[in-house]
Order: C-alpha cells, then sequence, then structure tokens
C-alpha cells in the first residue's frame, strides 16, 4: 500500500513538472517572437512619419483658404490696422516727393506705376526749372476712412488725410518761390489704396489722390 502511494505522487509530481515546463517553453517562445518584431518594426512612441504629399497639400490648401479669408475680412479690427499703416504710407510719400533731391527713393513701392509716373514727372520738371522742395513734417492729425470697396479680389480704401507740415520750394539760389519755411501749413488729402487680397504681397499701393 505504502509503494502505491508514493507511485502515485511520484506520477503527480511529473505531471505538475510538465507543465511548468510547458509554460517556460511558452513564455520563451512569446518572448522570441516580440524582440524579433521589436527588431523588425522598431519602437514608436506616437505618431513618428511624414505626413503623405497629399494630406501636407490638403493641409497646405486649408491653411491658404484661411489667410486669404481672414484677408478678405476688412472689419474693424482691419480697419484699424490699416489706418496705422497709411499714416505711416502717407508720411512717407509727402516727405520723399518734397525733400530736396527730387528723385522717388522711398516710396516708390507703395506706389502704382500711374501715380509713381506722375510725381516722377513732376519732380522731373520742377528739377528742370532749378527748383527743389524742402519739408519738415509735423504729423497726422486726422486720417479717416471715407469708402471702401472690394472688386473680384481687388480692395480700394479711399482715405481722408489732414495733416500740417512746413514747406517750400526754392530756385538754385536759394530763393523762395513758394511757402513758407517758418509757417506750418495745415494740408487735406484724400488718396485711394489698393491691394489683392490673394496676394501673398501685404502691401498697399497707392493709385489715386482725388485732392
Amino acid at each position: 500500500m505504502l509503494k502505491l502511494i508514493n507511485i502515485v505522487i511520484t506520477i503527480i509530481t511529473m505531471n505538475y513538472s510538465f507543465e511548468y515546463i510547458d509554460i517556460i517553453l511558452l513564455a520563451m517562445i512569446a518572448g522570441f517572437i516580440f524582440l524579433r518584431l521589436r527588431g523588425i518594426l522598431g519602437r514608436r512612441t506616437g505618431f513618428e512619419g511624414k505626413t503623405p504629399a497629399q494630406f501636407q497639400d490638403v493641409l497646405k490648401n486649408v491653411k491658404l483658404e484661411k489667410n486669404i479669408k481672414s484677408k478678405e475680412n476688412f472689419d474693424e479690427e482691419a480697419k484699424k490696422e490699416f489706418l496705422n499703416g497709411a499714416k505711416i504710407a502717407y508720411e512717407t510719400i509727402i516727405t520723399d516727393f518734397s525733400d530736396n533731391d527730387n528723385k522717388l527713393t522711398n516710396s516708390k513701392p507703395l506706389l502704382s506705376k500711374k501715380i509713381y509716373d506722375q510725381f516722377n514727372q513732376a519732380l522731373v520738371e520742377r528739377n528742370q526749372r532749378g527748383h527743389y522742395a524742402e519739408i519738415t513734417f509735423i504729423g497726422v492729425n486726422s486720417a479717416g476712412i471715407k469708402d471702401h470697396k472690394k472688386v473680384n479680389s481687388i480692395l480700394q480704401v479711399t482715405v481722408d488725410f489732414v495733416a500740417e507740415v512746413i514747406t517750400c520750394i526754392r530756385d538754385k539760389e536759394k530763393k523762395i518761390i513758394s511757402g513758407d519755411p517758418e509757417k506750418i501749413k495745415k494740408i487735406y488729402d484724400t488718396w485711394v489704396f489698393s491691394r489683392d487680397v490673394k496676394s501673398n504681397n501685404p502691401n498697399w499701393q497707392l493709385i489715386d489722390t482725388l485732392t
């Protein structure tokens, strides 16, 4: 009887040993497969790939459309920003036209071809007469949007300016032809600026002077 019990215990112990060995073998196989996959695929900690070309184009177009819409939206904030730039452009153009070299330099990018040709012709004629201008720009008293309209992608804004300057015209002998170098003069101008809202160029250009 005792011998039989020993035999049964031995069999049970062997069965448990075989089950334990099976578990170890399965774990080793699983570990081997994991290591192989890791070596082949590598580890990922998030999205590490590049956006496919077609999706890059879609994203680029979406951003471009948003930018275009924001440029087309001439709301109160856009008007305020425009007027700040218009004041700077106004001073730049006035002083460039009225200084003593009879040349348009700093203001050229701010002028349409039509206005540039008009201003440049006036300076050529002044230079031929032997005259030159002197100017001290005091400041812009006010600048207000009189009108704005959009034709297709072209936005045009009409602005009324009131400014103060000290200016005069002299001849070759420095004799005063017009103006007063000691007197502040108030000037009134109505100018029309324009830009293509779909263009990447953010600059406005002067396209017309109404007064």
